[in-house]
């Protein structure tokens, strides 16, 4: 009897891998492609901003013996931000429809030719990736922010970056962000008004409010739920079932039972838990699976399958090497002389090159990006602020505020006192050095002894590249005036901790079993070796650092692993 399959394909995340993949699929095959997310839907206007919203706006599954904060390990959490702890490297990732899209910088950059070394397949070469970064710009709307004579479009921390690029004898250059600022790019919307993009999903005109990495309330994030998923869904009638968790995927035989010897000929059964109905198992029948569920997330997934459910046994070693956190370093420059104004404008505007577009030296090649954070974080900042140079002025207004209620005094005294309070103003001379590089990608990904996932990263062996980033840091420091130096501190010693929001690897593509996990081969691009109807599309894919902002090339790869399975060029205009 054939098998009876209750989908084509079913895809696992949300992401840019997953959101691609669940939307290609589904033009192919209307109404047979289901899409599992473990987060929740975030609705314009649904992201935290409360304190007690914040504070509990992390991912947590309490059953899991992972590495928490005291505050949140012993309760179910259904957050955006999973941080995950491992030796010397610890990364943040995304729960919620759009994976990581919902938090990320917006930057859309291709990497320079020289990073697709000989660990890149001959098929993965710039060149042949070409046409899918076209599509993935011209989907995920690319462009620099748009700049003319309205004041409100003035951003004053891209002209400190410019200045300190030529004097450094560099080159600042805007960056394409995937950022919506209207249909037409000739011609931006006035900042806060709302249209229809081009699939049909209502977003903002960017508002500057600094918020991308928080979850955009605006809409004006260009995230993959708003594009690739919301055609998926609308138009293709994709089944999108969030706040599950994928647990295992079982190879199944030609009576259509799980077999764990079979090897995907017959198709497969994912198990899940559906946390909106006390984590009961469910499960179906599909003839492919996508695992889509970012680097960590489908790296672990595969392990446990291949290790703990032995249900892909065939899965080679190669799995959960080559790991890279694609050389992410975050520091600060505290209360300098010139101003930067970090909470205004989108999270990032612009690069400055350090011997990877140029003079390229891959021991020690990097970009710094400017970096904002949101309104509500700067009065954080302001509340750190020494107390003893702020003690007179406390007093001063509480002062005022007595003689206001009391004595009469004006309400102008009461603002002035208001001003004193803040003076000085530590937030708006502060910078964000938001860095990427290539570090050696030589990290490994493997199931402790708990059945969940810990990284081993070489940060020594990575030093020569850490190393010119701080010392970067340290003169922009000197050149701006800055009171203060500080690398992120989990950097500090003896910890030397780093962390990462681009993790990449794991699942490498190549062209044989001995170098990776997943083919390269044009017809099988992203096919697990061993399996028939088993792929990876997501970071995990990449064979090293990229040094850019990835989200480029893991959506023009991902884009190159659903033509494989559909067998259909994507429109290079980015119609979907």
């Amino acid at each position: 009897m054939a098998v009876q399959y209750d989908y084509q394909a079913i895809v696992i995340g949300s992401g840019f891998g997953g959101a691609v993949n669940a939307c290609r699929l589904a033009k192919k095959w209307p109404a047979q492609v289901m899409l599992l997310e473990r987060g929740k839907r975030y609705p314009m206007g649904s992201f935290p901003r409360k304190p007690h919203d914040m504070a509990n706006n992390f991912w947590n599954l309490a059953e899991e013996p992972r590495q928490r904060p005291a505050n949140i390990d012993t309760k179910d959490m259904d957050g955006m931000f999973d941080i995950q702890h491992f030796d010397h490297m610890d990364a943040v990732v995304c729960a919620g429809l759009g994976g990581g899209s919902l938090i990320y910088a917006n930057v859309f950059l291709q990497p320079p030719d020289e990073v697709f070394d000989h660990r890149w397949p001959q098929t993965c070469k710039k060149a042949d990736l070409q046409p899918y970064y076209q599509v993935a710009k011209s989907v995920l709307g690319a462009r620099p922010v748009p700049q003319n004579s309205d004041p409100r479009r003035q951003i004053i921390r891209t002209g400190l970056f410019e200045n300190f690029a030529k004097h450094e004898g560099r080159e600042s250059q805007l960056v394409d962000i995937n950022v919506f600022f209207g249909n037409d790019f000739e011609q931006p919307l006035d900042i806060g008004v709302q249209q229809k993009n081009r699939y049909g999903a209502v977003q903002t005109s960017c508002v500057y409010c600094a918020e991308c990495d928080v979850g955009c309330n605006t809409h004006s994030k260009n995230t993959t739920d708003l594009n690739y998923l919301f055609v998926a869904e609308h138009q293709y009638q994709a089944e999108i079932k969030t706040s599950m968790v994928a647990e295992k995927i079982v190879p199944l035989n030609e009576q259509g039972q799980d077999d764990n010897t079979a090897t995907g000929e017959w198709g497969y059964r994912v198990y899940w838990l559906d946390l909106t109905n006390n984590k009961v198992q469910c499960s179906a029948v599909t003839r492919r699976v996508i695992v889509s569920a970012g680097t960590l997330g489908t790296n672990e997934l595969l392990l446990r399958c291949r290790d703990i459910y032995q249900t892909l046994p065939l899965i080679n070693q190669q799995l959960g090497q080559h790991f890279s956190g694609n050389g992410d370093f975050l520091a600060f420059v505290i209360n300098a002389d010139k101003p930067a104004d970090p909470n205004y404008g989108p999270v990032i505007t612009q690069k400055i090159d350090y011997n990877l577009f140029s003079d390229f030296d891959r021991s020690k090649a990097f970009i710094l990006e400017d970096a904002s954070y949101p309104n509500f974080a700067a009065w954080y900042t302001e509340g750190l602020k020494p107390g003893f140079s702020h003690l007179r002025a406390l007093w001063r207004t509480i002062r005022v505020f007595i003689q206001r209620f009391i004595g009469g005094a004006t309400t102008g005294k009461v603002g002035y006192a208001f001003s004193q309070l803040l003076k000085g103003d530590m937030s708006f001379n502060s910078a964000v050095l938001l860095c990427m590089g290539l570090d050696n990608s030589e990290g490994k990904i493997a199931l402790d002894s708990s059945g969940v996932i810990n990284i081993n990263w070489p940060y020594k062996q990575n030093m020569s590249l850490y190393q010119a980033i701080l010392d970067m840091g340290k003169r922009f420091t000197r050149w701006a005036g800055g009171k203060h130096f500080i690398p992120l501190p989990n950097w500090l010693w003896p910890m030397r901790s780093n962390v990462t929001v681009h993790a990449l690897g794991g699942c490498r593509l190549a062209d044989e079993p001995s170098q990776g996990v997943t083919s390269a081969e044009k017809d099988k691009f992203g096919q697990v070796f061993g399996y028939t109807g088993l792929y990876v599309a997501d970071g995990s894919l990449v064979p090293t650092a990229v040094g850019a902002n990835p989200v480029a090339t893991i959506t023009a790869l991902s884009e190159r692993v659903a033509e494989g399975i559909t067998g259909i060029t994507p429109d290079a205009e980015g119609e979907l």
